[in-house]
């Protein structure tokens, strides 16, 4: 990996991992190297945008993508995907049949929010759905690395997941259930009344020195994390904030 990866507009968060912050809708992308297989961590919000990103990774790694992991079924989140071709995908137990189920709500929600409606109707007619449903842990064997996969919502949505990284300092990819740039967003399909736990299950993966990367926004420290859990469980009534 002799690029610099700033070239490319990626943040070196530890020496196996990086992040990029997409435009338009400040979408974070996360990236673990091992030294057989490459994860991606929400492959971006359409095909052309998908493209870029495997363009980025594989200049980065020297390697091809060999898995990806949606931290939840929003557009801007996973209708990259179908640029990685052969990739295994992983999702919380359910979201594959969520995704199957809701491509129109999917792509009307994606136009809705200022994807061209080209864009959105190619991207979900190609969308592929997990194929590895996580329901609890799951250990990814990456060479030199073990990548946690965990299902911790519900909370943003009704299958959220986080990916967790171990190394010089633990770096937890979040998605929605954390937000740096904004208040965190909680549409329908949210379960307010979970998603305070759902940060304390994060916090109890990576515990309080680890790098938590947001869905959107800048990355943050354990102490931001229990704020926002705070803050959450005031705004929706939970008790034992």
């Amino acid at each position: 990996m002799d690029v610099q990866w700033e070239e490319t507009g990626w943040e070196r968060l530890t020496g196996r991992t990086g992040r990029r912050r997409l435009p338009v809708w400040d979408c974070t992308v996360g990236l673990v190297v091992g030294d057989e297989s490459v994860l991606l961590v929400d492959p971006g919000s359409c095909v052309r945008e998908g493209a870029q990103l495997r363009a980025e990774a594989e200049r980065l790694t020297g390697r091809r993508v060999t898995h990806i992991a949606f931290t939840h079924g929003h557009f801007d989140h996973v209708l990259g995907v179908a640029a990685f071709s052969g990739a295994e995908v992983f999702g919380a137990v359910g979201l594959d049949a969520e995704l199957s189920a809701g491509r129109e709500e999917l792509r009307a929600g994606a136009v809705q929010q200022g994807l061209a409606e080209a864009e959105a109707a190619e991207a979900v007619d190609l969308l592929v759905v997990p194929r590895h449903h996580v329901s609890g842990e799951w250990t990814l064997e990456l060479g030199g690395v073990q990548v946690l996969l965990a299902n911790v919502g519900p909370g943003h949505t009704r299958y959220d997941l986080a990916v967790c990284v171990p190394g010089e300092r633990e770096v937890v990819f979040c998605g929605d259930l954390v937000e740096e740039s904004g208040e965190p967003q909680a549409g329908s399909d949210a379960v307010p009344a979970q998603w305070p736990a759902a940060l304390d299950r994060l916090l109890s993966l990576g515990g309080d020195d680890a790098l938590y990367v947001p869905g959107h926004g800048a990355v943050v420290s354990a102490d931001f994390v229990r704020a926002q859990r705070d803050t959450l469980a005031r705004r929706f009534g939970v008790s034992d904030a």
